[in-house]
This record gives C-alpha cells, sequence and structure tokens, in this order.
C-alpha cells in the first residue's frame, strides 16, 4: 500500500525552543503548537482582539515556546487591524501558516476543487508579505477532500506550488469548549467559569495521552506530535495553563517545523476520503477500525459538553 511522500521544510525561530530539535526515541515526548484560524477580530467578553492576541503571544513567549499561526485571512488579516495581529506572531519568531481566505469545506458539494485552490492562493497574496511565512497548507476541517478527484487534485496543487501539508497528529475541540465558554460569559460577564477550565485542560490531556498512545500503536514509538489548538478565548485565557500541565506531564516543546521534520510525516495515507489528525487516518488506512479509545477522538468534545451541562452550564 502507498502511504508516503516525501517533503521538506525548513525554517528558522527565534524563540528559545528553536534550540530543542527533533527527539527521537528515548527522549521526553515532544509536541509542537499550532493554532488554527487567526487572527479573529472578533468580539468576545473578557478580552478584545488585541488583548487575547497578545495574550496568547504572552504565555508562549513566557515558556520559551515557538508556535505556527495558520492564517485565514477573512477572519481579520485581510484588514489593517488584523493583519497587525498576524505580524505581531511573525515578530515573535512564530511561523505562519496558510488556512485558506474563508475557511470553505472540501467536502462539501457547494465548493469545486477550483475555488477551494483559489482560496490558497487568495490568502497567500496577503500573509507572503509577513517574515515568518511558510509554503505551509493546513488543510480546513482536516478534510483533504471527500472524492479521489479532489483529493489527488489538492495533492497535486500542493506539490505544483511547493506547499508541503501541514498535517495535525494531535487533534484538539478548543473550539467546542471555546463556543461553550463565551456562551456562558455572553449570558453572564460575571460567571463562574471555572469548570470549563477544568473541562479544558482534561480534554487536551486525554487527547494528548491518547495519541501518544495510537503513535505507539502504529509507529512503535513516541512520533513529534503537531497539536492544533484555535486562536480564540479559551486560549487566550489558558493557554498558560495549557503549556504548564504539558510540562508536569513530562512532555518538552519543539518548532512546528523540527516537529514536521520526523518521518511520520512524510507519509501519504492512501484511503477515499483522507483527513482528520494523521495518526487517525492512518489507523483508518490500515485497517485499525474501532479501536480502544476512538470515540473519544473523534467527539468534538461531546463527552466535555454533557458533563458540563450536568453541572449546569
Amino acid at each position: 500500500m502507498k502511504l508516503f511522500r516525501h517533503y521538506l521544510s525548513v525554517f528558522s525561530c527565534t524563540c528559545a525552543s528553536a534550540l530543542l530539535l527533533f527527539a527521537g526515541d528515548g527522549h521526553a515526548q515532544t509536541v509542537a503548537f499550532t493554532f488554527d484560524d487567526g487572527p479573529q477580530l472578533e468580539q468576545t467578553p473578557k478580552l478584545s482582539p488585541q488583548q487575547r492576541n497578545q495574550a496568547m503571544l504572552d504565555a508562549l513567549a513566557r515558556h520559551g515556546v515557538c508556535a505556527a499561526l495558520f492564517v485565514t485571512a477573512a477572519n481579520g488579516a485581510n484588514q489593517p487591524a488584523g493583519y497587525a495581529l498576524a505580524k505581531a506572531w511573525s515578530d515573535a519568531g512564530h511561523a505562519i501558516g496558510n488556512h485558506s481566505m474563508t475557511h470553505p469545506d472540501l467536502h462539501s458539494e457547494k465548493v469545486s476543487l477550483a475555488q477551494y485552490q483559489q482560496e490558497i492562493l487568495d490568502c497567500d497574496k496577503i500573509i507572503t508579505t509577513l517574515p515568518g511565512y511558510q509554503k505551509w497548507y493546513r488543510y480546513t476541517y482536516l478534510r483533504e477532500g471527500n472524492t479521489p478527484e479532489k483529493r489527488d487534485g489538492m495533492r497535486s496543487f500542493l506539490k505544483q506550488h511547493d506547499y508541503r501539508n501541514a498535517y495535525v497528529s494531535l487533534d484538539t475541540s478548543d473550539w467546542r469548549l471555546n463556543e461553550k465558554l463565551t456562551a456562558v460569559l455572553k449570558k453572564n460577564p460575571q460567571a463562574d467559569v471555572s469548570p470549563i477550565k477544568r473541562a479544558y485542560l482534561a480534554h487536551v490531556r486525554q487527547r494528548a495521552e491518547a495519541y501518544r498512545a495510537l503513535s505507539w500503536q502504529l509507529q512503535g514509538r513516541d512520533i513529534a506530535q503537531v497539536m492544533l489548538m484555535h486562536h480564540n478565548l479559551i486560549n487566550a485565557l489558558w493557554l498558560d495553563d495549557v503549556i504548564q500541565q504539558f510540562r508536569d506531564m513530562g512532555w518538552s516543546f519543539i518548532t512546528p517545523t523540527a516537529a514536521l521534520n520526523d518521518p511520520v510525516y512524510q507519509l501519504m495515507p492512501e484511503r477515499a476520503a483522507a483527513g482528520q489528525s494523521l495518526l487517525l487516518s492512518m489507523a483508518k488506512t490500515l485497517g485499525l477500525g474501532k479501536f480502544a479509545g476512538w470515540e473519544r477522538l473523534v467527539d468534538d468534545g461531546d463527552f466535555e459538553i454533557e458533563a458540563l451541562k450536568q453541572q449546569g452550564l
């Protein structure tokens, strides 16, 4: 079964964690942080767009973590105020990747392959002017095409334009808990949201441990994990706690470039509708089926949301 094609990427980050290279077997589990859909100019409770952006950058800086921001340009970067927020990431030494112009769904019948590809080119017209820009594309919704024609058409497009697929191995549903957080605060700005914080940290830990176990099942080792989160309020408030939790778990941080140089990210699972976490896609390609704990990796935070409902939130 054909499982891979080769990609290479080079990027020098000024963050302190750039000194950490890819750790192979015998080293601590490593993780690279990546954030999608930014920068967001929408108004939220508690913090302004500028405050949210700075809070995330401050948390990363405090811990010396070098991350990547995958820009959905119509969320703000196509406006001066939003472009300035994206530039702040670049100025801090973080990588900038492409996450389309308006975040369309490649699996939608209303979105043609040509339209989807144009979204990428349009976003590039904005973000290529940022110093941290990399020719990395992160699929929207992590969906790589629901037909062989879309899947193969996109793979050819990325290769033709020298993009690499910025895979995710450790997928989180932070966006779902962020929706709950903002809804609660809009209803009552003084609400006690500590249960949501606890649920979020537990969610991230559960996903991290489950995907680490899956990497051992599929690869027989700790891979360099690439984690997906989003540019949103929940991370503006609690990213510092997320990073500290990983430290307490014994994990260490590497740059997205170093993580993507792990050989696992050269793989290209061949199935009719590739996507999701790379590890989940590999599991399906290899016929692993519904392994133990599978349902907690695809429930989009249903477990945590139901638990919060039981607590009255």
